[in-house]
This record gives structure tokens, sequence and C-alpha cells, in this order.
């Protein structure tokens, strides 16, 4: 059992498309459950969800938040409301590619830590020149503070067990660092490399790493977090019974 889950903020028009490629992917493969938290949209992207569920007879929920809270917390929403022992995340505006799932669900077989991350790698990207650029520049300066070894951790396309999630910090834009924080778990991480497409309709509601400063007080705070981690290694446990 999986559960994908999908943070969006008004993107009616791309999150009906979005689950119909998430079912065609996923049906006889495995159970899966659909999770849209629709992160307080003024559209009917909400509507859209339980409309394309029914359409296709799958497993799904709209959660609506009152408001817009940002995309890790609509994320941490998703995963709260979640059944299934592993997760899946993608971005709603349709340019992750469902397709890739399977791929993803397969490294799963041969991964035998309790905690792991497997992160896409958008290794072909369908942005701007200017877009790539940014993106470039943040992952090798947050790959040289962090050292989590990821090429891409602005991919909305991750998979991890949901208790893994759960055990993770949670902060503003937490979504972004959780190769780094599974990392901290004594977890380990893998890439993926997963297709990227053009944009749906409509344009990003998510730009909050595009303001540089609150990124680099974002990796500062990983990097506390990450120098005060302690892992235990059980030696034994002695038992009366």
């Amino acid at each position: 059992m999986i559960s994908v889950v999908i943070p969006a903020k008004d993107e009616a028009g791309n999150i009906g498309p979005l689950m119909d490629e998430i079912c065609q992917s996923l049906n006889g493969l495995c159970d899966f459950e659909i999770l849209v938290v629709d992160d307080g949209s003024s559209d009917g992207t909400a509507q859209e969800v339980i409309d394309t569920a029914n359409k296709n007879h799958c497993s799904a929920k709209a959660i609506v938040h009152n408001r817009s809270t940002g995309q890790s917390t609509a994320v941490a929403t998703g995963v709260r409301q979640a059944s299934g022992k592993y997760i899946v995340t993608l971005d709603a505006d349709g340019q992750n590619d469902p397709a890739d799932i399977p791929a993803m669900l397969k490294l799963t077989e041969n991964i035998t830590a309790e905690h792991f991350c497997i992160a896409g790698y958008r290794k072909n990207r369908k942005d701007t020149a200017w877009k790539r650029f940014q993106s470039r520049f943040a992952n090798k300066v947050r790959d040289a503070m962090l050292h989590d070894g990821v090429p891409d951790t602005g991919c909305g396309l991750k998979l991890f067990p949901r208790e893994t999630f759960l055990r993770l910090p949670y902060f503003n834009h937490m979504h972004r660092y959780i190769p780094a924080l599974v990392r901290c778990l004594g977890g380990e991480v893998y890439i993926s490399v997963v297709h990227h497409r053009d944009r749906g309709v409509g344009v990003s509601k998510y730009t909050a790493w595009n303001r540089m400063w609150v990124g680099i007080v974002d990796i500062l705070g990983v990097m506390w977090l990450i120098r005060r981690a302690k892992i235990a290694e059980i030696k034994r446990i002695d038992s009366t019974q």
C-alpha cells in the first residue's frame, strides 16, 4: 500500500489529468490511495480531486486547508492522514511524471534500511535557462554545506516510508531537505532519474526557494540539526521475559 501525497494550491485543470496518470501507472501494480492537500485554493481544486477519483474508481481524499500554509505543511498534513507504508510525493502542476513511480517502487525491493529516501533527479529539466541556473546554484550551495549527495533536492517526486517522515523534525520548507534529514536518522538516500515536463496550466504558487536568504537560513538550520543529531546503536537488550 502506498499513499501518493500531493500539495496543491489553485491547481484546477492540472490535478485531474495528474490523478488520471497516477491511476494508469499504479492500477494493477499495488494498492494505493491519493491524498491531495488543497492548501487554501480559491478555485475548484478539491472538487476536481473528488470528481476524478470517482471517474477512476480509486481511493482518494481532498484535504482542504482553511488558508495557505506552504508546501511543507501541506506535505506534512498529507503524510499524517495517509494509510500507506510508503509515501510518494509529487508536485500538483503535472511536471512530475507518475510513470516514474513504478521504477522507484522497484528500488525498494533491495533496500534493507529502516529509514531511507528515494529522491527524483530531473536530469533534463523543462524550465527556463534562468530557472535552471537558479536551481543549479542552489543545489551546489546546499550540497556544499549539507553533503547530502542529492543533485536535485527541489524535485517534488520522492518516495520514503511514512514512519521515516514522522520521525523527521518539522519546519517550514523542510520538504526540500528530506534527504539530509533522513541521513540524520542514519538512513540511506538513493537517486532515481525521472522525467520532467512542462507545466499544464497556470503558474507556480510555491516560490519561496527563489528568495535566496530564506534558503540560506534554512540550510543553516538543517546544519544545526545535523551537528546535534545522535544515533544510538543498541548493543543488546536484556529482559526477564
